[in-house]
């Protein structure tokens, strides 16, 4: 049986030293969903019980309603590390309630940065450009900004936030949403319609980062993305190719780096390439 989980590298900072660490992080993978061969949307999820979550979704989203044998459901795709990633589900016409094809734009699960795709394949590969570095030491203080001025958390305790910086640490956006990906939608807007966006270096999230953040993120051609919690295994592995330096766990002036390691630090920095930590919870 496949796990859910994986370890990845990554460079632990705290009091302006950095330790390489190995962390557990929850896999994400994007799911292919077709119905009668032709295609409805791609979803994100942990892997596992896909036969389940496409039942699920199918249902509460009213486009299927009645029993779907097992024998109906499809496997027509698996990655290279053995997850599923497309399933075609083979029904009676008259069974599907209405017309689906290429209409859906609300993506389930974990993300919605690939919203209206119904192809892997209309996903781009390239990277963002970048020549600055960044002081990791900038970054608590990015995210104390933000708390400053985050009102409806304060009042409510029930939104997340983004925040757009430049190199500097300067704070030139932020937006509060209830939900991660819109708060960095309304940054990324607001940045475009004040002419900054090229001035955004960093941006801030309250929360998780999975694919779809770093797919908005990489669309404005920011090259730093930082957050309070855990990164999945894709956003990670996104980052990466995309040339984006993603750090997690910001906290208490610690963070991980998880990718493009060489964008946050100054290269001619020691570090401690023999002092491998297991690092599990972070506090």
């Amino acid at each position: 049986m496949l796990s859910n989980i994986s370890k990845y590298d990554g460079k632990f900072y705290h009091a302006r030293k950095f330790t390489n660490v190995e962390d557990i992080l929850a896999i994400e993978v994007a799911l292919s969903i077709a119905l009668n061969s032709t295609p409805y949307t791609i979803t994100m999820q942990t892997p596992g019980n896909e036969k389940e979550l496409v039942r699920g979704l199918l249902f509460s989203e009213n486009v299927i309603r009645s029993p779907i044998e097992d024998s109906l459901m499809e496997i027509t795709g698996m990655d290279e590390k053995g997850f599923i990633n497309s399933i075609n589900v083979k029904l009676a016409p008259h069974l599907i309630l209405r017309d689906f094809a290429g209409t859906r734009n609300v993506i389930s699960a974990s993300s919605c940065g690939i919203c209206g795709k119904t192809s892997l394949d209309e996903l781009e590969s390239t990277k963002v450009v970048n020549t600055d570095i960044l002081d990791p030491i900038l970054v608590g203080q990015m995210f104390d900004k933000v708390g400053a001025i985050q009102k409806t958390f304060q009042q409510s305790g029930g939104t997340h936030a983004a925040g757009a910086f430049t190199i500097d640490g300067e704070l030139i956006a932020m937006q509060e949403d209830i939900g991660r990906h819109n708060a960095v939608d309304k940054v990324i807007g607001d940045l475009i319609n004040n002419n900054s966006l090229d001035k955004a270096k960093c941006l801030t999230v309250s929360g998780r980062i999975s694919y779809e953040i770093v797919s908005k993120v990489k669309a404005a051609g920011i090259p730093f993305l930082a957050a309070v919690s855990a990164p999945s295994s894709l956003a990670v592995d996104y980052a990466e190719t995309s040339g984006i330096s993603l750090m997690a766990f910001c906290r208490n002036n610690k963070l991980t780096v998880y990718s493009n390691f060489q964008q946050v630090f100054d290269a001619t920095q020691d570090i401690k390439e023999n002092n491998k930590e297991i690092s599990y919870v972070r506090k």
